[in-house]
């Protein structure tokens, strides 16, 4: 790592990278290199991530958010049948152009403040366009500020009525305090432990969903659903303190089941939280190099 916290990767690479990571992973639950959905593959992940580098690298240099959003979602599309990344971008995007302050943890939220605070109905109409292209799943309808009507003026007012429901539109409303104040010094400890990035990212998985419910599971499956899986993880963090042997068979037995339904259960949300902190932790070179899964 570099002492002075500049990586050697530019944005864009730190957005790639990120998001290559958080899929290599092999988390409970979510796509990885050995486990496909039906509808969405590890390919897409891998190829999506590479897609949309070159748009969160324009975020940096001043491209609007909106405009990102929609860029990279764009740039997906032309590679994926299904909406593979809506989320990852949604949070990327602004943290690319906070980078321009500089790539410190400290730095990105010090310029997130003046990037969320500069959004406008420009930046509404592009991100809805791209929700709309992504086509996500589970969103459901809402009465005001719904994504399958018209744009607001205001894209954090309608962050802000989604907040309740959706981890990533509560990033926008408050400032993306899950991220920085929970979510990346986690996985910085889980590092600083000395564990691999797998084990690292895979505990630092649990830490959230016990803590943060994922929307995604809330949306498909009901918050009672969403809660369940917050206990399982609580079980399987449980489960760690009892040693290596009997973590690995509860976190066996926990992918298993969050895998039962089809994908219904799939933790995405959480995973897009994750590749949001990875993109932190790479901006400012604190993933340490080599990188050992």
């Amino acid at each position: 790592m570099a002492l002075d916290g500049s990586s050697p990767l530019n944005v864009g690479q730190c957005a790639t990278l990120a998001c290559l990571l958080e899929v290599i992973v092999p988390k409970p639950g979510n796509v990885h290199r050995g486990a496909d959905f039906a509808d969405l593959t590890f390919a897409d992940f891998a190829t999506a991530a590479v897609a949309v580098g070159p748009a969160i690298q324009r975020a940096a240099a001043g491209t609007p958010i909106g405009q990102t959003v929609y860029d990279a979602v764009t740039a997906t599309r032309q590679f994926a049948a299904t909406n593979v990344n809506l989320g990852i971008v949604l949070l990327f995007a602004p943290l690319a152009a906070a980078s321009a302050v500089g790539r410190s943890p400290d730095a990105l939220r010090q310029g997130l403040r003046n990037t969320l605070a500069g959004l406008n109905a420009e930046d509404a109409a592009q991100v809805y366009a791209a929700i709309a292209l992504a086509n996500p799943g589970g969103m459901g309808r809402v009465a005001e500020a719904d994504v399958a009507e018209a744009p607001p003026a205001d894209l954090l007012y309608a962050m802000r009525l989604a907040a309740d429901r959706d981890a990533v539109a509560r990033q926008y409303a408050n400032g993306f305090t899950d991220l920085f104040d929970f979510i990346v010094p986690r996985l910085e400890q889980e590092l600083a432990a000395g564990r691999g990035l797998s084990d690292a990212v895979i505990r630092t998985q649990l830490h959230v969903l016990r803590q943060l419910p994922d929307t995604l599971i809330a949306r498909k499956c009901g918050a009672d659903m969403a809660q369940q899986v917050a206990e399982g993880a609580e079980q399987v963090l449980q489960a760690a303190e009892l040693g290596e042997e009997t973590f690995h068979e509860a976190l066996a037995d926990f992918d298993f089941w969050l895998r039962s339904d089809g994908h219904r259960r799939n933790p995405g949300t959480t995973a897009d939280l994750l590749a949001a902190a990875l993109f932190v932790l790479l901006l400012a070179d604190r993933v340490p190099r080599p990188i050992r899964l």
